[in-house]
């Protein structure tokens, strides 16, 4: 699937992923690939992206998560919208 990860000051991330896992409102949650269409709000936590490829610019915004291939990205509140295939997650 393909995810934008946007912030107000910039575009933290753009390319493949295989999973991501969100901090809702009622919990964390998971997207994979080809996950029903979804709108939602998200609270402080963290994003956790697997199976995606950063580049050196991306890298300065996350930190590796506990598992191979994991990384993770600290966010204060935001929303994300998935709809064929593809995450946009606005965050804060």
């Amino acid at each position: 699937m393909h995810l934008e990860i946007v912030s107000p000051e910039a575009t933290l991330y753009s390319g493949e992923a295989t999973s991501v896992i969100l901090p809702g409102t009622d919990g964390a949650f998971q997207l994979l690939d080809n996950h029903a269409a979804i709108v939602s709000l998200l609270e402080e936590g963290v994003v956790k992206v697997k199976g995606a490829t950063l580049s050196d610019k991306a890298k300065k915004h996350f930190t590796a998560g506990k598992e191979a291939g994991e990384f993770v990205l600290a966010i204060k509140s935001g929303t994300v919208e998935m709809n064929d295939n593809k995450v946009i997650v606005l965050a804060d």
